[in-house]
């Protein structure tokens, strides 16, 4: 099938979150499994800064094309690099994408964000009449794309007549909420009053009802959905497409995250040899500076500071838990205030806490490896990848049945013998407290079984060929729907 990626970020070219992780290993499998695929972004000056001292490796797509509204006429050019047997295609409107950074200059997001990617959505139509790609399915993904499937549908309807949208939601929290008068794109579209309510567009709310298939990144996420706390806010929505709604697991990237070949660790190791993944908690607890000592359990966690990682449940109970013989590191930047509680509790448990605030990737590498559990306590939590690292280095998962978390962690009380981590279900910070005192019984009172959970996680893998196939089922059906059972623009 001929398969179009449009999307906001990808992994080595730009990235802020998992979305560019899906928008890099995603396409790759699809290509390997045979099919025709190209990726369509936006040209971010992070990326133009990447190849000004390598300019021969993009090429002009073709000539500058031009987009009207009743409001602005817009003149961009297409750029293609050809990425790991995949050609990318870059919309270069510098207005809008020559900036600092993709969605906000670091302190506050683009006020004009809602009218840089209606444009894109416009522009990446626009771009694939232009080269001659002519689609079966364009994948389109969050908020940034999601106007594409509506304007799929009210226009460029012959070149597009056999093309199916799929769109995929990787965070309901996130729904590109903007002022239609602040979207000259879209101002005086003849179909957008229609998705107008206040004054306001809901973009996530506009994909939700516009394409013709609607995926989410973990089963129970899709789930999730369906309720009122789940969607946030858009329930009734989902639930009137919830026959088209599919849950797909992400996967890992095991080149990338696999003790046996990574370069950031004192000392690879494998199943085999676990053993020596004690080089790596040595190295953490020397960062740290923390005694070293082994046989002290050391919990692990990266990620952004924010709410939904969970923190109004842990912050509350780390004094209870620093009456117990353990070591914890937490690696991440985000919300000040957090931020803040974090460095103060340091300070106060230099021997037993440590916050690095901020973000590296070898950091990153050292905690899941060097760290006996990791923590995922998370609100919510689309599908989650630090969990399937941790099972890949033989950190065991300490996780909140939500999200990816339930679908890839199996809870000792669940089934001894498929085990791979501890997880609690009640949205509080008893049940979190509760949850890693049974991990902590565990690792002291059952050594060996401990040891065999860790060895079975080593082994558990979530692959994005798996991903890869399950997707192209979903293109195979809705690119055989007939044209009279597609989302017709007129259904609601």
């Amino acid at each position: 099938m001929n398969i179009v990626f449009a999307i906001s970020e990808v992994e080595d070219l730009v990235k802020t979150g998992g979305l560019a992780d899906v928008g890099k290993a995603l396409p790759i499998a699809l290509k390997e499994a045979g099919h025709n695929v190209i990726i369509v972004m936006p040209y971010y000056q992070t990326i133009a800064t990447q190849f000004e001292m390598a300019p021969e490796k993009l090429v002009s797509a073709c000539p500058q094309q031009t987009l009207f509204t009743q409001s602005q006429v817009y003149h961009f050019d297409v750029k293609q690099l050809h990425w790991n047997d995949i050609d990318v295609y870059f919309i270069d409107y510098p207005d809008y994408f020559a900036r600092e950074g993709l969605y906000s200059n670091g302190y506050d997001v683009y006020s004009d964000n809602g009218e840089r990617f209606s444009f894109f959505s416009g522009a990446v139509l626009n771009a694939l009449q232009a080269i001659g790609f002519q689609p079966d399915i364009i994948h389109c993904h969050d908020w940034h794309t999601a106007m594409l499937p509506f304007l799929l549908k009210y226009e460029h309807s012959g070149y597009f007549a056999d093309t199916a949208t799929v769109f995929t939601i990787h965070n309901a929290a996130f729904q590109g909420v903007h002022r239609l008068e602040n979207i000259p794109f879209l101002r005086h579209h003849p179909g957008i009053l229609s998705q107008v309510h206040g004054g306001y567009i809901n973009m996530l709310q506009s994909g939700i009802e516009f394409a013709n298939k609607i995926t989410t990144v973990s089963p129970t996420y899709a789930q999730e959905l369906l309720t009122n706390l789940g969607s946030h806010g858009l329930h009734d929505r989902l639930v009137s497409r919830q026959e088209d709604l599919v849950g797909i697991l992400n996967g890992c990237d095991y080149t990338q995250w696999n003790p046996q070949h990574d370069h950031y660790l004192p000392e690879n190791y494998s199943a085999d040899s676990l053993h020596a993944k004690s080089a790596s908690k040595l190295a953490l607890q020397k960062l740290a500076t923390f005694p070293e000592k082994q046989n002290i359990p050391l919990f692990g966690m990266v990620c952004r500071l924010t709410e939904q990682k969970g923190f109004g449940f842990l912050l509350p109970i780390l004094n209870e838990l620093m009456h117990h013989q353990i070591q914890m590191v937490i690696v991440g930047t985000g919300d000040p205030e957090v931020c803040m509680d974090l460095g103060e509790f340091a300070q106060q448990h230099p021997d037993k806490f440590e916050f690095i605030n901020g973000f590296s990737t070898k950091h990153a590498h050292l905690v899941e490896a060097g760290a006996d559990f990791f923590l995922m306590p998370s609100q919510f939590e689309p599908c989650g990848l630090n969990q399937m690292y941790s099972l890949a280095y033989g950190t065991v998962p300490i996780v909140r049945a939500v999200g990816g978390l339930k679908d890839t962690v199996v809870d000792v009380t669940q089934n001894k013998q498929t085990a791979t981590g501890f997880v609690f279900d009640e949205p509080t910070p008893q049940a979190l407290l509760g949850c890693i005192r049974r991990a902590l019984l565990y690792f002291y009172e059952h050594p060996d079984e401990f040891k065999e959970m860790q060895i079975r996680g080593m082994h558990t893998r979530f692959t994005w060929q798996a991903a890869a196939k399950r997707y192209a089922e979903l293109y195979e059906m809705v690119s055989k729907v007939d044209s009279d059972k597609k989302i017709d623009g007129d259904s609601e």
